[in-house]
């Protein structure tokens, strides 16, 4: 403990202004890297490295283990060179967002504008492709990302990449075409694959529903709905049901309006606790129709 207290002394002896602004840039470096990681597979992976990270030095650097020591020495270089490979995805989608930081206080209105005319065309295109699905009875599932990615999801269906229509989505669910069985994950107001597999629903929700036209789409609904802050849209083969499935809840037996409504308002709602009451509200709405539907 003395030498301890001794060391930092030394160094609090030679503490400069170089220092602390040495010490500020490693910080914002950090800063920067977790920022472009959140709300990636990423931002958990690297958890567990820096709780290794800071385990090995301590132990490294408080007790005397020499053969301790000398694995970790010989095996640093292979776990540095290592770290580009595990977060590879991370690197890319951070690289061009810090692409994009240049423009977004020149354009910021005019994008601001645009999104939201593309963000609306795609609501209205979804909706119209639900309800015409309902009307022919043709099962479909509808993953719209929000701001967590689902690369894991679309890499295991048929990538697509069109513009988002009532007709692209009809011909998609069509019954006995190679695409219907599935989900389709939209990203960026873009069809970005079709026939992708979504993960089940473990809840026990479902199993408590009185109808028996609850299957296999509405449990991949609220997987995904589960695991991701995305929305998903679920047209019941059997009965022409209209459902939205949203933070593990769902919302069942929606008109074209409600269906409208309900995607608009989730899907621009942010994480504040003022939105986040205005979602639970909605929720509340929603089931009260349900409820009341039902009996």
């Amino acid at each position: 403990m003395s030498e301890l207290i001794s060391n930092f002394l030394f160094v609090w002896q030679r503490f400069t202004w170089a220092s602390l602004i040495d010490i500020l840039l490693v910080a914002a470096i950090f800063a920067v890297f977790l920022y472009l990681l959140r709300d990636t597979e990423g931002q958990t992976l690297m958890r567990g490295v820096l709780v290794v990270v800071i385990v090995i030095t301590l132990l490294t650097s408080m007790v005397n283990l020499p053969g301790f020591a000398w694995l970790v020495s010989t095996l640093t270089p292979v776990l540095i060179l290592s770290i580009p490979v595990i977060f590879a995805p991370e690197i890319r989608r951070g690289l061009g967002r810090m692409g994009n930081l240049g423009h977004l206080n020149i354009f910021s209105n005019k994008r601001s504008q645009r999104a939201t005319e593309q963000l609306e065309k795609t609501i209205q295109a979804v909706s119209d492709a639900a309800v015409q699905l309902s009307e022919r009875k043709h099962g479909a599932l509808i993953v719209i990302r929000r701001s967590q990615y689902l690369d894991q999801y679309y890499k295991n269906g048929v990538m697509i990449d069109a513009e988002v229509s009532p007709q692209m989505l009809m011909q998609i669910f069509y019954p006995n075409t190679p695409l219907h069985d599935g989900a389709v994950i939209i990203e960026d107001n873009r069809i970005k694959a079709a026939s992708c597999v979504m993960p089940l629903s473990s809840s026990g929700v479902l199993y408590v529903s009185v109808e028996r036209s609850l299957g296999l789409r509405h449990r991949a609904a609220l997987g995904i709905s589960e695991v991701s802050d995305a929305i998903a849209v679920v047209v019941s083969e059997e009965t022409g049901t209209i459902s939205i499935a949203q933070q593990g809840r769902l919302i069942r037996r929606l008109d074209s309006e409600q269906l409208r409504n309900s995607l608009r308002a989730f899907i621009t709602l942010q994480t504040t606790s003022q939105e986040k009451d205005g979602k639970r509200s909605i929720l509340n709405i929603f089931k009260k129709e349900t409820s009341e539907g039902e009996n």
